[in-house]
């Protein structure tokens, strides 16, 4: 049977597939094989630079011929090295003579053996990888990320002031306001934007156990470490001197464990905007065309939400056995971490689809005033907190005498309902300072927000 997308394996291929094509371009078996040819392609330039085996530096003209073949490595170039590799059952050795056979092309024939030059696979994979992952997280994952950070900024500042009882483990609690409530998921996904894009993409080339064993007894004049380092820190990559046949992954890891983090920050505002939904704080906006539920016309469900975080679940799994499983490489090298690498991009791919359901959700989004302010009114006995807190303030000011003022606001609002003439006549009968009593008796749970207004200034941006 013929593989097509019409009927994929995964969904990233095909539900979903609009929604991670440009992950595709950067991440995919193609991407994979066109920077493995960028990186052995550079290889080469830098060998004939540096003069290695009495070579010529290759002029500008050579060197932009050569790097075209990177560029013009379409569908048609792919399959002609997927036949190679059909032939050699090693993808990087397939790499390796698919360039040979251009530098033929290019009038190169008498450079050839200095194609993967004193390489073992992982120094071309381990950059080919890096580059992916940077590429990756530079050009899709940040913008999808700040797209749906900038949104909860501005959602925040449109609603600062709009006032919502708070709830703490799911009771009514001291209100704040929805906007400064969006804030504080827009400062923490900016706070897991800021660590993913501290992060660096760590690569080596060292050969076979990063001794640069066959580098120095076939070319004993050059310094190599020197070579190498140029050579990584010229493709963007930090140089890493010491390694065994791997580059041991620690940044991959430590990038992983910022997306991952970044996902559940994003998985919790996903729960919360949920639970919005379901309080009739948040109201979603009619999308013409649309089918809510396939048996009740009426409903409006908010899948944009629950999508993301199926996606989100999914790639924070990912991440997780990417991160614990990349950590360990038996001796000097095992295999594991090839093929757990080719996971990266489905992780990658399932947080895209995640952002971008996200993003979409906000826009079809609305507060609901009403809702808020009807729920607000019908707990007044959220200013207990207030009242128990005026009164400390007034014995140490030597205003009271009250007798343990948490419990005395207690008995009259712990479990019950109390309406606001009750509080006024309770307020009223207080032993506290006139000056107290008035900002009490001004105080509604709606006015009950303290500094959440402001607090949203301190989002950045």
């Amino acid at each position: 049977m013929t593989h097509s997308l019409i009927s994929p394996l995964s969904p990233l291929d095909g539900r979903y597939a609009p929604l991670v094509a440009d992950l595709a371009e950067v991440f995919s078996e193609h991407a994979l094989n066109r920077t493995r040819l960028e990186v052995e392609i550079e290889w080469f330039i830098a060998l004939t630079e540096h003069g290695v085996a009495g070579t010529q530096a290759l002029d500008a003209s050579t060197q932009s011929a050569l790097r075209a073949l990177v560029e013009s490595f379409d569908q048609t170039e792919a399959a002609a090295l997927k036949a190679i590799e059909d032939t050699t059952q090693h993808d990087v050795k397939a790499v390796e003579y698919y360039l040979r056979g251009k530098l033929a092309q290019l009038g190169l024939s008498h450079y050839q053996e200095l194609t993967h030059f004193a390489a073992t696979s992982e120094d071309i994979n381990n950059l080919s990888y890096a580059l992916m992952v940077k590429r990756s997280v530079h050009t899709v994952w940040l913008p999808a990320a700040k797209a749906v950070q900038g949104e909860l900024a501005r959602l925040a500042r449109l609603w600062r002031s709009v006032p919502v009882l708070a709830k703490t483990h799911g009771q009514p609690a001291t209100p704040s306001t929805f906007g400064k409530e969006i804030a504080v998921f827009a400062h923490r996904l900016g706070g897991q934007i800021a660590r993913v894009e501290s992060c660096d993409y760590p690569g080596k080339y060292n050969g076979a156990t990063g001794t640069y064993s066959a580098h120095q007894v076939a070319w004993p004049d050059a310094n190599w470490p020197g070579i190498s380092q140029k050579f990584v820190e010229g493709l963007g990559l930090r140089w890493n001197p010491l390694t065994t046949q791997i580059e041991p992954h620690d940044g991959q890891v430590q990038l992983f464990q910022a997306l991952q983090q970044a996902g559940r920050v994003a998985h919790n505002l996903c729960t919360d905007i949920w639970s919005y939904i379901s309080m009739g704080y948040l109201r979603q906006t009619p999308v013409a065309g649309t089918t809510g539920s396939s048996t009740m016309p009426h409903k409006i469900n908010p899948i944009r939400f629950e999508n993301a975080e199926a996606n989100l679940e999914v790639a924070s799994g990912l991440f997780d056995t990417l991160a614990s499983t990349l950590s360990t490489s038996r001796l000097q090298r095992d295999l594991t971490d090839s093929s757990m690498q080719r996971t990266i991009g489905m992780a990658l791919g399932h947080q895209l689809v995640a952002w971008k359901n996200i993003l979409r959700g906000l826009g079809e989004i609305d507060i609901d005033a009403d809702a808020m302010d009807a729920d607000l009114e019908a707990n007044q006995e959220v200013l207990a907190e207030a009242i128990q807190t005026v009164i400390r303030a007034e014995i140490v000011l030597g205003n009271s005498r009250i007798d343990d003022p948490y419990d005395v606001v207690k008995g009259l609002t712990r479990g019950v309902r109390v309406t606001p003439e009750a509080f006024h006549t309770f307020i009223e009968g207080l032993d506290i300072s006139d000056g107290a009593k008035a900002r009490l008796l001004a105080l509604t749970p709606q006015r009950y927000v303290g500094l959440a207004d402001s607090l949203v200034d301190y989002l950045e941006g």
